[in-house]
């Protein structure tokens, strides 16, 4: 809170002493307001209020764009490999993508929580099931699997619709391709123009797994 100093009131002017010898009626005034003062004590003074706490920004949530507010470009080059037992499969219902100011986001929408997953750099895509070389191009392959996971239903149904091959035309990420759902593992190959670093998020309500690869 500023606090303004407040100047002379209009119409007013500040009081002076007079000049001459001052008279016997105003001496004892003054005597009288001494004797009020030193029998009351000084007037208390009043206390400025205090400035209310500055207001905290949150994130924002909902959009590739924008699951995480803005952090910084990532860092990470290495392989990341996280197990995670014990849990039903989850199932992938859809992926995202979006790009930023520095990084490519990709979106994993799953259903039944985060599973094991494992990130690393390959030299090319392999459909899972029947070994087959995955015809795309790119200069840079990064694999994401998920496991235990499934990209169908119950009856079979795909839960992860379109594919194998998305086209992105993003900044680094040109495409984003299904490598495989089988055996309670599902792939997901992000073909990059080059090699850049990466960084993973976690995230429930609801739950989803945020990977973004730098410019």
């Amino acid at each position: 809170m500023r606090v303004r100093t407040l100047g002379h009131l209009p119409g007013m002017r500040t009081s002076s002493p007079s000049c001459g010898r001052p008279s016997r009626a105003r001496v004892a005034v003054t005597l009288a307001c001494l004797a009020v003062v030193t029998a009351c004590g000084p007037a208390p003074q009043a206390t400025l209020p205090q400035s209310p706490p500055a207001a905290q920004s949150g994130t924002q949530s909902g959009s590739p764009s924008g699951e995480l507010g803005t952090p910084g470009a990532p860092t990470n080059t290495a392989e990341v490999d996280v197990e995670r037992g014990g849990m039903e499969p989850a199932i992938v219902t859809n992926v995202r993508y979006a790009a930023h100011d520095t990084y490519d986001r990709l979106v994993v929408d799953l259903k039944g929580g985060v599973p094991g997953y494992n990130v690393q750099w390959v030299d090319q895509f392999v459909q899972d099931g029947s070994g087959r070389t995955m015809n795309v191009r790119g200069g840079a392959y990064l694999q994401l699997t998920l496991f235990p996971a499934h990209a169908h239903d119950e009856e079979g149904v795909s839960t992860w619709d379109g594919g194998p091959v998305y086209q992105a035309d993003l900044n680094n990420l040109t495409d984003v391709v299904r490598t495989g759902d089988f055996e309670g593992r599902v792939g997901i190959g992000l073909v990059l123009s080059r090699r850049a670093a990466f960084q993973l998020t976690e995230q429930d309500s609801p739950h989803r797994l945020i990977l973004d690869v730098a410019h």
